[in-house]
């Protein structure tokens, strides 16, 4: 009994932490790209940059994070991170008080905060299954999408107030407070690590080690896919969203704060869904039916003008929302299940590897389309994009299942 509560106290610290930073994170999701197109009036190609360069870190250091996190202590690491991070986020208001912030500085930032996330996350998601038994780790992935998708509506919204009555710059002090916070409750846990390997090969054996799991997998394969056309879009959605809200539908921070916050209304709505939809339809049948519905809600984002296109905007982006979560709650408790423990860290690599690394790719390829054409035409072209997801999952072996986890382990 005494170990138990110790387990659900360290989860409830694990999750504060995690918490305290995500909403954070989620005022400078909006506070970010206002300091590039209202303070520095950057067009939305450089917001793309932007985009990009805070998510370069999976393509760079994706798949050897796996390997990394699993020779160094998880605590230390995480703690570690969260101190870099703090120290970047600062940088910009000091910059800025000092009359020397530069476009420059802000993607620099993005890159530095980028890299320490890959780090980070992959050691979030290594932890969790250590602290909560297999059977409770639905409901936890549940419970910690639901506590992000909360995040994700209140810090925007923050955001939106804060940037309209102090600015852009100093709310991003909010975020480097944050992390500060999320530093010093991570200390207080107790020291991990992830599994060892005892024969300690090298990291390029063990990258292909994990490399090989996950595209030999019949289902772990398809769903990274999946995921992937998924956040190339949302790429380009990060890069074009904030320059559309201000400039095609002439929102004022707080409104685009709101909007923004939508998505969070949507991944409360599909946390709140996803154990029902899995225990009623399936894992597999539940995650082929958020991606189809988040992928047609989506296509309502870019067509409206003026107040009407703000409501269509903003129930787009709730479904869009709501679809995504419901896919990643399924897809993520799968690999957590599936995969042997000793392999979970580079399975989890080689699957943010892959889908996040789209992420930066999207936002480029985001701001090149509404350079040649229009901020709305290229919301229009990536809003289509997310059909695709639907239809890879139902061409492959997840249509025939109705558990992801009836599919055997590969050997």
């Amino acid at each position: 009994m005494g170990t138990h509560l110790l387990g659900v106290a360290v989860f409830w610290r694990y999750w504060s932490a995690m918490t305290i930073s995500n909403t954070g994170t989620a005022v400078t999701t909006v506070a970010l790209p206002l300091v590039a197109v209202s303070t520095m009036g950057a067009s939305a190609f450089e917001v793309s940059l932007i985009t990009a360069a805070s998510y370069l870190a999976w393509l760079l250091i994706g798949l050897p994070s796996g390997v990394i996190v699993q020779r160094l202590p998880l605590r230390e690491t995480q703690v570690a991170m969260d101190l870099i991070r703090a120290v970047a986020i600062g940088s910009i208001p000091v910059a800025w008080w000092l009359d020397r912030l530069t476009l420059a500085h802000l993607i620099v930032t993005a890159l530095v905060i980028s890299l320490a996330n890959v780090l980070f996350d992959v050691g979030n998601m290594t932890f969790l299954p250590q602290i909560v038994s297999r059977d409770e780790l639905t409901a936890r992935n549940s419970l910690v999408s639901g506590t992000h998708s909360v995040t994700s509506l209140g810090g925007p919204s923050l955001a939106g107030v804060v940037v309209q009555l102090v600015g852009a710059v100093p709310t991003l002090i909010i975020d480097a407070v944050s992390f500060l916070t999320s530093a010093v409750l991570l200390r207080g846990l107790p020291k991990a690590s992830a599994p060892r390997v005892e024969d300690r090969p090298g990291m390029a054996a063990m990258i292909r080690e994990g490399w090989r799991f996950v595209v030999g997998h019949p289902v772990m394969r398809p769903c990274m896919f999946a995921a992937t056309t998924s956040n190339f879009a949302n790429g380009a959605f990060m890069a074009l969203i904030p320059v559309f809200l201000v400039r095609d539908l002439f929102a004022s921070p707080v409104l685009v704060g709101l909007l923004i916050a939508a998505d969070g209304v949507g991944s409360l709505l599909g946390a709140a869904l996803a154990p029902w939809l899995i225990g009623r339809l399936g894992s597999a049948k539940a995650i082929i039916v958020g991606s189809a519905g988040g992928a047609a809600l989506a296509l309502l984002m870019p067509l409206g003008t003026g107040v009407w296109g703000m409501v269509l905007f903003a129930l787009g982006n709730i479904g869009f929302g709501a679809g995504t979560v419901v896919f990643s709650i399924g897809a993520r408790t799968h690999r957590q299940v599936a995969s042997p423990p000793e392999l979970l860290s580079r399975v989890i690599a080689t699957v943010r590897f892959v889908s996040w690394g789209a992420i930066p790719v999207g936002a480029l390829a985001g701001g090149v389309v509404a350079t040649l054409a229009d901020t709305r035409t290229a919301l229009i072209v990536f809003c289509g994009m997310t059909l695709v997801d639907p239809v890879l999952l139902w061409f492959s072996r997840v249509r025939h299942l109705r558990e992801l986890a009836e599919d055997p382990v590969p050997v």
